[in-house]
């Protein structure tokens, strides 16, 4: 396969925007071929992370910006769910050799749709489980009480979490939620579902993001500082939550393909920067120990630990629902780059990790290696 990289990246605010969706779409993706200096007759193919039909409130919802988001008479497709298996569909498409450019694109409008909640609760068989009342919110505090009892985990160290990752949100301009906390006011926020609390959950955010991708030849044309795919990998669990162990890292499948296509033999070592997508605070423990950076059980240790985990504020600070996979690979890109501003790590970053998770607790993972 040939090699792929991302050549530039461009992203709005999480902040609700006034503005029109198909102007937020045609912005980013103007911007992203400015850059590079591309014009859309150039671009190869297309291929949208679009919000899916609950969130974007219609069917074939790619059909409405499909032409402002540069894809007007191109090949294009359109992925649901987690959006980082549209870079990977992207990557494919040019690995394979059948394109040498593509564009992805991550669309959530999220002050335009119902409460996550409400929008989850429709993902449940209509038959068996609607009539429950589930949504992701009960699921993610089923999955949280089992993590709590089976390691030596408190509800303090999912708290720290928050505290960490909203503090560093306040250096990211592109975050939704900034705040600088203390454990008890994560403690004293009242709890959504026990032991789930209201600050220990993800906001609903605005999620506009483009990143342009090109074989080797024409990356290093277009820029200095191509930020490469090194692997990638994906796995999904069962549909029927009666049918899982909410512990049964489906994580450890996407980490452990995507290492070794990367040749990763030792994430704690070889990678310097992850951006992890964690719609509860608890879950950042939990994916800790499913991508190896420290040992089964011990998630919590992992806080004090030397590798900077979400710099960005991850997506406790940003969580357009279905684009936020993405937004992890963009920031990843834009620290191996040296262009993340104020939460730039201090150290050089050579290798970053980039994570994306969809549906009930951790249903369906993804997990992207990219390089300088």
């Amino acid at each position: 396969m040939r090699k792929v990289g991302i050549v530039e990246i461009a992203m709005r605010s999480g902040m609700d925007s006034p503005e029109n969706l198909l102007n937020q779409v045609y912005g980013v993706c103007k911007e992203v071929m400015d850059k590079a200096g591309l014009s859309r007759d150039e671009i190869g193919t297309v291929v949208s992370a679009a919000s899916d039909v609950f969130h974007g409130g219609v069917s074939c919802a790619n059909a409405y910006y499909w032409d402002s988001g540069a894809a007007f008479l191109k090949n294009g497709s359109r992925q649901d769910g987690e959006s980082l298996f549209a870079l990977c569909y992207a990557t494919m498409r040019i690995a394979s050799g059948h394109y040498d450019t593509a564009l992805v694109v991550g669309i959530c409008k999220g002050s335009e749709n119902p409460e996550n909640d409400e929008i989850t609760y429709y993902f449940t068989d209509p038959f068996y489980q609607r009539q429950i009342g589930l949504n992701e919110s009960v699921a993610a505090a089923l999955q949280m009480q089992m993590y709590l009892n089976s390691t030596n985990a408190t509800e303090e160290d999912c708290a720290a979490v928050v505290v960490k990752n909203l503090g560093n949100a306040l250096r990211n301009p592109y975050a939704h939620k900034r705040e600088k906390l203390s454990i008890e006011d994560v403690m004293n926020s009242g709890y959504v579902y026990t032991p789930l609390k209201r600050m220990e959950c993800a906001p609903k955010s605005e999620g506009i993001v483009a990143l342009l991708l090109a074989s080797e030849e024409k990356a290093k044309k277009m820029t200095k500082k191509p930020v490469w795919i090194l692997g990638f990998g994906t796995s999904m669990d069962r549909f029927y939550l009666g049918d899982r162990d909410l512990l049964n890292r489906q994580l450890i499948n996407a980490a452990k393909k995507a290492y070794q296509m990367a040749n990763i033999s030792d994430p704690r070592k070889e990678i310097d920067v992850a951006e992890i997508c964690e719609p509860y605070a608890f879950q950042e423990l939990l994916w800790y120990e499913d991508l190896g950076f420290c040992e089964p059980g011990q998630g919590a240790t992992q806080m004090d630990g030397e590798l900077p985990v979400n710099p960005s504020g991850g997506t406790l600070a940003n969580n357009p629902y279905v684009t936020r996979g993405l937004i992890r690979a963009a920031e990843v890109a834009l620290q191996i780059r040296g262009e993340a501003g104020e939460h730039q790590v201090d150290k050089p970053v050579k290798k970053g990790l980039a994570h994306g998770v969809h549906g009930f607790a951790g249903q369906c993972h993804s997990v992207l290696i990219l390089g300088s």
